[in-house]
């Protein structure tokens, strides 16, 4: 049987997301699974998909209505704990089979087992920067919903359907990770950011109740909520874009970029995803990828 690991990936379509899918599609080993989860597919990652091993699968879905995403991730959870518990049953019920040819055992397709399941939690999005006092409800409740809610419904679901998730043999265990994309703003607060910061602040302190939580099961997820530093994305040029009126900290955004401060997604998502793979990872909770 192959062992191979499933990753999901929300805010998979453009900046840091899409620079994580395509790092786990191009490092993929053959049954890997990647799916990406986002307002739109990318048309980047589907043509990168087709030279990987690995399985690759794009929902379209809005995040700011997150609970139906959930549901459905459950639910496709659910279907392939049955598939694989179903394969290590069969696998163990099979009798011994005499050896087969060469050419058979090079077409024959090993069932695939997954050995390791990760959630990473990436959407985000800072709405109109402005104060407190002015913006609308939309954007207080957007912005919430897809930096914070989103990030626990689907924390939920995600933990619920893989809980009692059939292990291969010798593994003991199915390794289970859960890592959110937090922000250095989610630590200090920054005028006319509020939403965003409340948000990934929200995400630090749900990431140590979850990591509480699962360090008291026998077989619990490990979970870290890291900040993953300056990078060269959409979102530092909406901060750039603002008005010097409402943005108090402008200057600093504008010296980043003019400083050669900021990382490409691309070498962010290479060191990030040496710490999910890192043997440690789960400790400490509250991370930053700089350190």
């Amino acid at each position: 049987m192959t062992q191979a690991t499933l990753t999901i990936v929300t805010g998979h379509s453009r900046g840091l997301g899409q620079a994580l899918a395509a790092a786990l599609l191009q490092r993929a080993r053959p049954g890997d699974c990647v799916l990406g989860i986002a307002r739109q597919p990318s048309a980047h990652l589907q043509a990168l998909a087709a030279h990987s091993p690995a399985h690759f699968e794009q929902w379209q879905a809005d995040l700011a209505d997150a609970a139906p995403v959930a549901q459905r991730l459950e639910q496709w959870l659910a279907g392939h704990e049955q598939a694989q518990q179903h394969t290590l049953v069969s696998a163990a019920d099979a009798a011994p089979a005499q050896p087969a040819p060469a050419e058979a055992a090079r077409t024959e397709a090993a069932p695939t087992i997954w050995r390791e399941l990760r959630l990473i939690n990436n959407a985000g999005l800072i709405p109109t920067i402005a104060p407190l006092s002015q913006l609308g409800s939309a954007d207080i409740t957007q912005g919430l919903r897809v930096g914070l809610e989103a990030a626990m419904l689907l924390s939920a679901a995600f933990l619920h359907a893989s809980e009692n998730w059939p292990a291969p043999p010798g593994a003991g265990v199915v390794g289970r990770k859960v890592l959110n994309i937090s922000s250095g703003l989610g630590r200090r607060p920054m005028a006319a950011q509020a939403v965003y910061c409340a948000a990934k602040a929200g995400m630090d302190l749900y990431s140590r109740c979850l990591a509480l939580e699962e360090s008291a099961k026998p077989a619990g997820a490990r979970v870290v909520s890291l900040a993953p530093g300056v990078i060269a994305t959409d979102m530092q040029q909406h901060l750039r874009s603002a008005r010097a009126q409402d943005f108090p900290d402008l200057p600093r955004f504008q010296s980043l970029l003019e400083n050669g401060q900021l990382q490409t997604p691309e070498a962010t998502a290479h060191a990030i995803l040496q710490r999910l793979d890192a043997p440690g990872f789960g400790e400490p909770v509250i991370d930053d990828v700089r350190q």
